[in-house]
């Protein structure tokens, strides 16, 4: 056999892979982000991102406190929203800050002060349960809030792993919606 046994097989996980990586649907060590076919029909927005800066009572220049997030038009069918904060132009991408997810269908925010009930928390990139303060130090950072409608509530526990939580919202997810943000250091 001019190519042995097992290489349609073998080019077929090659491509595979190789679809994965170009469509930015996996990560190399990192959390699932995401498919490209979820659509964008939410809208995200937040009172305390005036401008579309991060201002510093939201850093770890000021009192580091997470900002109100509001949200709308999650589709019919969805059964639970995640939020997911992170950076994409972090050193090791993409940088997660902070996860909530289960939170409740009829929630339209996520204000300053305690969750919605029943809302969980996930690990952030830093190993720790809850919001991480961005700490700038240069000007380039993009603050990505990211509200995602789930198909399903998450079977995970709070404090669940950043890569766990992630990879839970994807392959539930449904629609979404971002506001980005950059930070003054």
């Amino acid at each position: 056999m001019a190519g042995g046994p097992g290489r349609g097989w073998r080019w077929a996980v090659a491509s595979a892979g190789a679809a994965l990586v170009a469509s930015g649907c996996g990560l190399i060590g990192g959390p699932r982000t995401v498919p490209m076919d979820v659509p964008d029909v939410m809208t995200v927005t937040s009172p305390d991102l005036a401008q579309g800066t991060l201002g510093p009572a939201y850093t770890c220049h000021g009192a580091g406190r997470h900002p109100g997030i509001h949200w709308s038009g999650a589709p019919q069918g969805t059964k639970s929203l995640a939020l997911v904060m992170d950076d994409s132009a972090a050193p090791v991408t993409p940088y997660i800050y902070w996860i909530v997810f289960n939170i409740g269908p009829q929630s339209t925010d996520i204000l300053a002060g305690p969750l919605p009930a029943g809302a969980r928390q996930a690990r952030n990139s830093k190993g720790l349960r809850g919001y991480e303060p961005p700490c700038p130090a240069n000007h380039g950072h993009a603050y990505r809030f990211t509200v995602y409608a789930l198909g399903r509530t998450l079977r995970l526990p709070a404090g669940a792993s950043a890569k766990s939580a992630w990879s839970a919202i994807a392959q539930a997810a449904i629609a979404r919606g971002r506001l980005s943000a950059a930070a003054n250091p």
